[in-house]
């Protein structure tokens, strides 16, 4: 049996590493962290005890073709404080979003995507609407 205490980090492989932080660090508003000295490029981000790391491949089978936004394809979640300030501030920065307040899952959801398409979803308890 695997017991475990957290999840560490989630990485997303980027094309253009200044665009993708300036959308991570600008829009979403999350806290760049040293990163070791790596032979390849990226960025590391801490968000609340875990990490993100974004690396750059261009030759990454992950890399989305197509940029259009869904609910249903892999993502990650972030739990954010307030919904509705999280989304005037997408909106207020021109950022194509997908609303879902009412979703089934119980979860007041907002999805986005960064410049590469990998898709994020931030969210609330739809009880702390």
């Amino acid at each position: 049996m695997i017991k475990y205490k957290s999840l560490h980090h989630v990485s997303l492989n980027v094309t253009d590493l200044e665009k993708a932080k300036e959308f991570y660090s600008k829009i979403l508003c999350l806290k760049e962290i040293q990163r070791p000295d790596f032979d390849f490029p990226g960025a590391w981000y801490e968000i609340e005890g875990q990490q993100l790391h974004l690396i750059v491949d261009s030759s990454s089978q992950t890399i989305r073709n197509d940029k259009s936004l869904s609910s249903r394809e892999g993502h990650f979640a972030l739990r954010v404080e307030n919904y509705y300030d999280t989304l005037s501030w997408l909106k207020k920065n021109e950022v194509e979003i997908i609303e879902s307040p009412n979703s089934a899952s119980g979860f007041a959801q907002i999805f986005c995507a960064d410049p590469d398409g990998n898709l994020i979803e931030l969210n609330v308890d739809q009880e702390d609407l």
